[in-house]
């Protein structure tokens, strides 16, 4: 199959499932269209074994998509700079302690509390897990992912400071979380083996503060741009070229692609889009970052179910999961108590924050194409359907339950 029919068959589908839920169901968003693509793989996988449906056709169409090309290297600048437009930054000023702690300390202590409890569990059920691998395990599903979570924040209608504390939280610990992901895949790798220690850190602090000063370097740019003119068409073009350019710029210079698109998207949307735009431009910018937000979160959960067809599953495969569900939720919610027990010296937290942050805290199309970028091999087969096991529970038990959680929690 050419690019063009596989882009058609994903946005055939994303429509086709997301006219059934609009019409008849009334699910959050992305749960409704990550549940419409896993029954249609269930269905398949079912008919496929007893012999009736061939899904050579389908397992080649999956394999054709390289899941961590199409999200780490393409959709993520999009989906980060659409997250990051509309938080507010005067709110997230007045949470920046928390957001940073748990955006840092938080992610590298859920990826060794997760790491490790991995690592025995791989034990326990018979398969062998090298411990720097079930930390890069931990690094991969530490961070909670912002396209679902932002998603279900507003479906659940949360609260403007939740909204920015999980969410802030959840832009910029994708970001660290990408960079410790890389820094441990090195080291497993044997890259970093003779930098040690401090060159280690070195290149983790050029990785994060790099992409923090690129991407409000070029928001401001942008900013500036925009408020020199008055044409919505051409204003829509600039936001459009700085998430592209900027994200190959970030790549190449090798500094955080995902948190320069946060810095990026925060500097634009809290001064170019009051400052430097008219409202018509401004409702037009909306609308288009809107539009790319909800297809691209369409097509990603749509993805995310059909991969189902061709991740292979073991019986032991599927027990190691559902203990790596418990390992994640006791690593988050582990890397979030400490911190803010820490903090609450100093800061007073809204009864229940530590359960919404747990709870709250998705994984999604992130972790997966982390984990689908590993290099082939033994542990890969452990760590792919371990992590789609963890993602499919967290999108759609958490995520279902959230709401709920939210209302007994409400002051």
């Amino acid at each position: 199959m050419t690019i063009f029919q596989i882009i058609a068959v994903l946005l055939t589908l994303a429509a086709i499932g997301g006219y059934i839920n609009n019409r008849f169901i009334g699910l959050p968003t992305t749960i409704a269209h990550m549940g419409f693509a896993l029954v249609v793989s269930l269905v398949m996988v079912t008919l496929g074994g007893m012999g009736i449906v061939d899904l050579s056709a389908p397992m080649s169409f999956m394999q054709r998509i390289d899941f961590s090309e199409v999200l780490l290297h393409g959709m993520l600048s999009f989906l980060l700079f659409a997250g990051a437009l509309h938080i507010n930054l005067g709110d997230l000023k007045s949470v920046r302690t928390p957001v940073g702690v748990l955006a840092t300390v938080g992610v590298v202590m859920a990826t060794f509390i997760i790491g490790s409890l991995v690592w025995l569990a791989a034990d326990f059920v018979g398969l062998h897990l090298p411990y720097i691998y079930a930390l890069l395990f931990g690094a991969l599903i530490s961070p909670t992912d912002p396209i679902a979570v932002l998603a279900m924040l507003k479906q659940a209608g949360a609260p403007s400071k939740l909204y920015v504390k999980i969410g802030g939280e959840s832009l910029f610990n994708d970001g660290v979380g990408v960079v410790v992901f890389v820094t441990i895949l090195g080291i497993a790798a044997g890259t970093h083996g003779d930098a040690g220690a401090p060159g280690v850190v070195k290149m983790f602090l050029w990785e994060a503060a790099g992409g923090l000063a690129l991407g409000s370097a070029m928001g401001w740019i942008t900013y500036q741009l925009l408020r020199s003119i008055d044409d919505y068409k051409v204003e829509v073009l600039l936001t459009l070229a700085l998430v592209t350019g900027g994200y190959a710029i970030a790549e190449y210079i090798h500094v955080s692609a995902p948190i320069s698109m946060v810095a990026a998207g925060l500097i634009v949307g809290n001064h170019g889009r009051t400052l430097g735009m008219s409202d018509i431009t401004r409702d037009n910018v909306d609308i288009f970052w809107e539009l790319v937000d909800e297809t691209l979160n369409a097509v990603l959960f749509m993805l995310i179910g059909l991969e189902m067809i061709v991740i292979p599953m073991t019986a032991h495969h599927i027990l190691l999961g559902v203990l790596a569900i418990v390992a994640a939720l006791a690593g988050r919610y582990l890397s979030v108590l400490v911190p803010l027990a820490v903090m609450s010296f100093q800061e007073k937290f809204e009864r229940g924050t530590v359960a919404m942050l747990t709870w709250g805290g998705l994984r999604g199309g992130l972790s997966v194409a982390m984990a689908l970028s590993l290099p082939p091999g033994t542990e890969k087969s452990i760590i792919v359907p371990m992590t789609y096991i963890v993602v499919l529970f967290s999108v759609l038990v958490q995520g279902l339950t959230f709401p709920r959680l939210l209302r007994r929690l409400k002051p």
